[in-house]
């Protein structure tokens, strides 16, 4: 019988070395090595997939912000069309990252974008446009407008995406 157990042993130390170097792996680490810090024993509350949300979150509201002025201030697009093209581009890389990095989610993508579709949409109506355009009606600046539904909005989405949509 051959010895194997230097060589099994390295094999799974370079394996280990690799996945820890995919992207995916360092964000879900880098999220969990900071809510494992976090003060007054929020990490008992705090969920890493929660970090990641808000980071994902965070950038894609920026990106949307940006599309939302470019169309509305820019090519003088009307609020609710602006709103609209600005979140479907929003809302579409949030997905991609958010599966990809956060949930690492590996279900079958067609259902999944199916719920995703429908949890936005029930989002959209209610707090994107909802929100975002009665504010601005009622003389809110648009932006400071779409910064307050984004609020509630980002509570909505974290917890349809943690138990509906990437539900393990």
């Amino acid at each position: 019988m051959v010895d194997t157990r230097s060589w099994d042993r390295t094999r799974v130390q370079g394996e280990l070395r690799a996945s820890q170097s995919r992207p995916v792996d360092r964000f879900h680490k880098l999220c969990e090595a900071v809510v494992v810090r976090l003060p007054f024993g929020l990490r008992s509350v705090v969920a890493p997939t929660f970090l990641g949300f808000c980071l994902i979150n965070g950038l894609t509201f920026g990106v949307d912000l940006m599309i939302l002025t470019g169309l509305h201030s820019g090519l003088g697009l009307p609020v609710p069309i602006a709103v609209t093209a600005a979140y479907v581009c929003a809302f579409t890389l949030s997905y991609v990252l958010n599966r990809t990095f956060n949930f690492q989610s590996h279900a079958p993508v067609g259902p999944q974008v199916t719920v995703y579709v429908v949890v936005v949409v029930v989002n959209y109506l209610a707090f994107i446009l909802g929100a975002t355009t009665v504010l601005a009606a009622i003389g809110v600046q648009y932006q400071l407008s779409r910064l307050v539904a984004g609020i509630c909005e980002a509570v909505y989405m974290y917890c349809a995406l943690r138990w509906v949509v990437f539900r393990h």
